[in-house]
């Protein structure tokens, strides 16, 4: 163990804990990750005493400013690329109401109790005397090696006393791909109405970290499962099931979200990429309908579950700026290459879809690419093949007409001065036909052929060309 910590850092604490005859303890997620061969960046250091001086004499002796909050009796401090935390052992007690613990000074083993799992309370002595001993008392490595998420004490205690523990459980085992005890499943099963007691966005950051796993289906599995998901984030939870009718069944919306979303984890990181997965079919359940002859329809679903993104985003406290708006586009647009790929691609419909999605056409196509699910081998070949023709297509028309983040060749302020008319419903009909001729091909994307065609459809309408500066 002693040669995972040869970090300078390691050495200024321990001479610093003899000087001062201190026990001092790197705990918590840095020790894991030693055992995991994960790379942590951030170190909890416990001291048998007061946390916060001995903090001030590391941050004397390295020259570097020390944050102290004297509220919760910790310090941090940056040194390099780490950031250590500092604090006195511990031990805790909670009311019902809340969260926030009862604090008082306590043994190293106290600090460990009060540790959510057995995998974050191992604890290595940095005191010369020990330096390197791993302290376990809960047999946290047995549970590293066996992938499990197991807590020090009674799991109920422990997740009715701080119910995030119930969120940062599921979240570990996605971002690990760990199991959770089955004790401890049924804790969190048992104790999941305490999650109303947890601010929402400490719920949404621990629900954004899931997101961000390898393969989050894990912890939405998880949340599902425990029933946390029913009452954190209901709209997902409405995706789930089969409706039989007259022998006539639907896809089950969630598995097929869940799938998705693992899909595009396969090939982005963006955050918000993946939350267009989750939110694609969003409107499914509102939108479903039985036709009889024909089965199960879920028109208008893309329309409907953009115009549903904003209340979600303010729901779970996500940003309400252009991370959303993105997210509404995606949503918006994702069956439109589905349609093209179905179909005979036209020049102008690819036109239409550069001019909507901009610069998120890769994303989109990403999503897309993502939302092919179905099991059957021909259908995945064609969709793929088909896929691959409208890339080359957008790729070919971007190329030829520029319609990524269109700008009219011919501007609402050209078009007055070119009447000698004010703003009004003239300007705005002829701004529309320039648009829809450049999108159907009829005349090509620029400024020349705009304005003849502008002086064309001006005239149709009754108006005089009165400027003839227009072309320089």
């Amino acid at each position: 163990m002693k040669k995972h910590l040869q970090h300078p850092i390691f050495s200024v604490i321990s001479k610093l804990a003899a000087e001062q005859n201190l026990q001092v303890y790197a705990i918590g997620g840095f020790v894991r990750d030693l055992f995991l061969t994960r790379p942590s960046k951030d170190i909890d250091i416990v001291i048998i005493g007061n946390g916060i001086s001995f903090a001030e004499s590391v941050a004397r002796k390295l020259k570097v400013k020390l944050s102290v909050f004297k509220n919760f009796g910790t310090a941090s401090l940056k040194f390099g690329d780490l950031e250590l935390e500092f604090v006195g052992a511990r031990k805790e007690s909670y009311r019902l109401d809340s969260r926030k613990p009862i604090v008082e000074n306590g043994t190293l083993e106290d600090d460990q109790k009060r540790r959510d799992f057995t995998i974050n309370a191992l604890a290595i002595s940095l005191h010369p005397d020990s330096f390197g001993q791993l302290l376990d008392p809960f047999d946290g490595i047995t549970d590293l090696g066996q992938k499990l998420i197991r807590t020090p004490l009674n799991p109920i205690e422990t997740f009715s006393d701080d119910p995030l523990r119930m969120l940062r459980a599921i979240r570990f085992a996605s971002q690990l791909n760990f199991k959770i005890d089955e004790i401890a499943l049924e804790a969190i099963k048992s104790t999941a109405d305490r999650i109303s007691i947890i601010s929402q966005e400490r719920i949404t950051d621990e629900l954004n970290k899931i997101i961000l796993s390898a393969k989050p289906s894990i912890g939405f599995n998880y949340l599902f499962d425990t029933g946390l998901l029913h009452k954190i984030f209901p709209q997902m939870t409405a995706l789930y099931g089969v409706e039989i009718i007259a022998g006539k069944g639907h896809k089950d919306n969630f598995y097929h979200t869940l799938q998705v979303l693992d899909n595009i984890s396969e090939t982005t990181d963006d955050l918000w990429l993946r939350w267009a997965a989750i939110l694609h079919d969003i409107a499914k359940p509102v939108t479903k309908r039985f036709e009889p002859g024909h089965g199960w329809t879920f028109h208008g679903h893309e329309d409907k579950g953009a115009r549903m993104v904003p209340k979600i985003f303010t729901q779970l406290k996500l940003p309400l700026n252009e991370k959303m708006k993105f997210v509404q586009k995606m949503v918006l647009l994702h069956l439109r290459p589905i349609v093209l790929a179905q179909s005979i691609v036209t020049d102008s419909a690819v036109r239409r879809l550069l001019f909507e999605a901009g610069d998120d056409i890769e994303s989109l196509m990403l999503l897309c690419k993502a939302d092919i699910t179905t099991k059957n081998e021909y259908k995945v070949k064609k969709y793929r093949q088909n896929f691959e023709l409208v890339q080359q297509k957008l790729k070919d028309v971007e190329e030829r007409d520029n319609m990524r983040n269109w700008q009219p060749p011919v501007t609402g302020i050209d078009i007055m001065h070119l009447f000698g008319i004010k703003e009004g419903r003239e300007v705005g009909i002829i701004k529309n036909q320039i648009r829809e001729a450049i999108l159907e091909g009829e005349i090509p994307n620029e400024r020349e052929a705009a304005i003849s065609y502008t002086i064309a459809r001006g005239t149709e309408i009754g108006l005089i060309v009165v400027a003839n500066d227009l072309r320089f």
